[in-house]
């Protein structure tokens, strides 16, 4: 059973900082692609970033320059560095996960950039 485990959302001030991180089970992010997405009220969820097993990586244009994609694979962990927040980005984020062609989810952490 894969599950999917977010943590490092808050609360925080425009132009600070946080790093999301999404700890998995029943998966391994080495040989799977993962993602983060974010979804605001009443917007859909959106592609924020993703990083392929291969190591490649791509951004939505809104948080190139200011959000940073990883993975640790020793602890089967993928990360999303966020700097520069802006008010623009406070949303739901979800962690996101592909295994045998089926799409999993975390339940989701809240960030919340005041201005």
């Amino acid at each position: 059973q894969v599950q999917l485990v977010e943590s490092g959302g808050g609360l925080v001030q425009a132009g600070g900082s946080l790093r999301l991180s999404c700890v998995a089970s029943g998966i391994i992010f080495r040989v799977s692609a993962a993602a983060w997405y974010h979804q605001a009220p009443g917007n859909q969820r959106e592609l924020v970033a993703r990083i392929t097993s291969d190591g490649s990586i791509n951004y939505a244009d809104s948080v190139k320059g200011r959000f940073t994609i990883s993975r640790d694979n020793a602890k089967n962990t993928v990360y999303l560095q966020m700097n520069s927040l802006k008010p623009e980005d406070t949303a739901v984020y979800y962690c996101n996960a592909v295994k045998f062609e089926n799409p999993y989810w975390g339940q989701g952490t809240q960030v919340t950039v005041s201005s």
